[in-house]
């Protein structure tokens, strides 16, 4: 049995993935897609992942896309190692939050780090007519059914593009379902156990932190969230999953960029800084 992931750095799906395995030791190959340069939009990869997004798993001869759909595929292959709650009540709940995270925060994560960095890096990797080809190769039903439109927009135009503004404050309302959600005193998400829940959240919260933006948790203003975090980063397979893979480059994009952006996303949010 054979698994090669298809994956990059700065993808929070392939991190989430990379968290699932690890935590359900399974040992697998990687092909790394530069999703940054638009390598996800080659030929020969659309033949995998028509949405030309990764993370794509491949198992033997199996190509499986979606980075939740891949993790409930891993769990019933391998169900002794599961990452979802065995009760059904906390499976229900689980899954209250990944589909969450597929449904809003994904695409707010996406309009958020376009708007806040990855717009300056592919500019300068790229340059302007490059990042016309960029955005001109994205497929009309990707993230979402408007995506290829609204990352055009968040691109060319940042924070005064359609929608931007929204996107800050979704990002900000799941962080304070989170806080919610730990308020009984709770380490983990559901049923106070590690889950797909909280492998889930990870890569989006951890987004905000390389992006230099901590403050929409720190300085008491999400203690429960702060916490929770403190936690995840302690967590062993953290480090190897979620920072080791991305590149020493795209890490300084992010933070000095997302550093650059953040006072206008305090701004949309009212966080005094």
């Amino acid at each position: 049995m054979t698994f090669t992931l298809y994956h990059h750095g700065s993808s929070v799906c392939a991190a989430k993935v990379r968290f699932a395995l690890a935590q359900k030791g399974i040992k697998w190959d990687g092909v790394y897609i530069d999703i940054l340069a638009g390598e996800q939009f080659a030929p020969e990869y659309l033949k995998l992942n028509a949405k030309g997004v990764v993370p794509t798993l491949v198992h033997d001869d199996l190509v499986i896309p979606d980075s939740t759909v891949i993790i409930e595929y891993l769990d019933q292959i391998e169900p002794k190692t599961s990452v979802h709650p065995k009760d059904p009540w906390g499976r229900a709940q689980a899954r209250y939050w990944t589909k969450a995270v597929d449904e809003d925060l994904h695409p707010a994560c996406g309009a958020v780090t376009f708007v806040c960095s990855h717009r300056h890096t592919v500019l300068k990797k790229l340059g302007e007519e490059g990042v016309k080809k960029f955005l001109a190769s994205t497929p009309s039903m990707s993230v979402t059914s408007d995506w290829k439109s609204q990352k055009d927009g968040f691109t060319r135009f940042g924070f005064d593009a359609p929608g931007a503004a929204e996107k800050v404050m979704l990002y900000d309302k799941y962080l304070h379902k989170m806080e919610d959600a730990l308020s009984g005193g709770d380490d983990w998400l559901v049923a106070n156990s590690f889950s797909i829940a909280d492998i889930s959240l990870t890569p989006y919260v951890n987004r905000l932190a390389m992006m230099s933006m901590r403050g929409m948790w720190e300085n008491g203003r999400l203690p429960n969230v702060e916490k929770w975090f403190a936690r995840i980063e302690a967590h062993p397979h953290f480090k190897t999953c979620f920072l080791d893979w991305v590149p020493e480059d795209l890490t300084n994009d992010l933070r000095e960029n997302g550093a650059k952006s953040w006072p206008e996303v305090a701004k949309i949010l009212e966080i005094e800084i």
